[in-house]
């Protein structure tokens, strides 16, 4: 049991390193880095999409490797490659280098939740694997308050908080490797075979979940463009992602709520709550509360409708809980990645209030897409 929690604290730790530090933080400290390295928006813009494309990347690479490297070592080489961008962030002294450091921290987030979802499932049986995983898929949010905090309380001073990320990234890394024990060679997951596609209710999973990710676009697009369009400061920027990231912890509780309630009934009230949140974002024009309360609902709503896409796309291929994981984790990232210009098209063609409008459609749909998984 001790070893188990130890396993799911490492796991949760890294997460929270992958997401919410390599990945995340480079939005919250734009616009630092932006003014010492006199970057365009057009660059700046490239240089963050990149870490998108660097997700998927990652996802695909668990996929190709996981025949040959156990859920361990990738697991390890997720929290080299973020510790190793972070530190190609700190020295960057141009656009091009600050680029490969945030695809490589991008890189990260995509090689780690496949190896841990199969590291979850070698060592707690199976009434103990869904709450392992929500409480780990929870560590996101946990780094975005880390990150947000680390953010309010400084002051142009973004190459020492990427030279302490990186410092943690080392050490987390290290405790991951000692946390997660060693596969033995029938542990090993076995490769990738097109024949799994055709696992009955996959393609329901993969399309729900590009919808909700494409839906997420809005907030995490134009939810961290208060600044400009409210008139909200820099350290402002950082409490609303703080409360973002606090509302988000909750979704660790995922696994006890599919538990209680049923997957149907998470699945729909999680999407309804990325509905809410966007819906209420484009009342903040009246007062900044709600955009305040907006980033809170979406925190808690997206941490649990990506844990409980989680859960179900690992009980639609209990026999490789990596690949579930992954094909659901790659859509949503998909569907951000078609969200992130789509958003900034819609919003330059039928301004802020019918662009959320239209973005919460997607998330409704997604209500409807559900594999019958409980």
């Amino acid at each position: 049991m001790k070893r188990g929690l130890n396993l799911v604290a490492a796991a949760f730790a890294l997460t929270a390193l992958s997401y919410g530090l390599a990945r995340f933080a480079y939005g919250l400290l734009l616009p630092q880095i932006r003014a010492e390295l006199a970057l365009e928006a057009t660059a700046a813009g490239w240089i963050g999409s990149g870490a998108f494309a660097a997700y998927c990347v990652g996802i695909v690479l668990t996929f190709v490797c996981s025949a040959s490297f156990t859920p361990r070592t990738l697991a390890a080489f997720a929290g080299l490659t973020a510790t190793a961008g972070m530190a190609c962030i700190v020295v960057a002294s141009s656009a091009w280098m600050m680029g490969a450091g945030v695809a490589l921290a991008g890189l990260s987030t995509g090689l780690t939740s496949p190896p841990l979802a199969s590291a979850v499932a070698a060592h707690f049986a199976d009434e103990g694997r869904a709450r392992a995983n929500a409480a780990i898929n929870a560590g996101t949010a946990a780094g975005i308050v880390f990150s947000g905090a680390a953010a309010a309380m400084t002051v142009s001073a973004w190459r020492e908080l990427y030279a302490l990320f990186a410092l943690i990234g080392a050490a987390v890394t290290l405790w991951l490797w000692f946390a997660l024990r060693k596969a033995r060679s029938s542990e090993t997951t076995a490769g990738f075979s097109l024949k799994i596609l055709h696992r009955p209710g996959l393609a329901v999973l993969c399309a729900s979940a590009f919808a909700m990710g494409l839906s997420s676009t809005a907030i995490w697009t134009f939810g961290a463009d208060i600044r400009g369009t409210f008139g909200l400061s820099d350290t402002g920027i950082a409490w609303a992602w703080i409360t973002l990231g606090t509302a988000g912890v909750s979704g660790a509780a995922t696994g006890v709520l599919i538990e209680r309630f049923g997957t149907a009934r998470v699945h729909a009230f999680s999407l309804l709550g990325i509905v809410a949140a966007i819906l209420t974002l484009a009342a903040s024009g009246y007062s900044l509360v709600f955009g305040f309360v907006a980033m809170g609902v979406f925190g808690a709503a997206y941490i649990m409708s990506s844990g409980t896409y989680l859960i179900q796309g690992i009980a639609l291929l209990p026999d490789r809980p990596d690949l579930g994981l992954g094909f659901a984790f790659l859509c949503l990232a998909l569907g951000q990645t078609t969200g992130a210009p789509l958003f900034g098209a819609t919003l330059d063609a039928v301004g802020v209030t019918g662009a959320l409008f239209a973005f919460a459609l997607p998330a409704v749909v997604a209500i409807f897409l559900r594999p019958r998984v409980g």
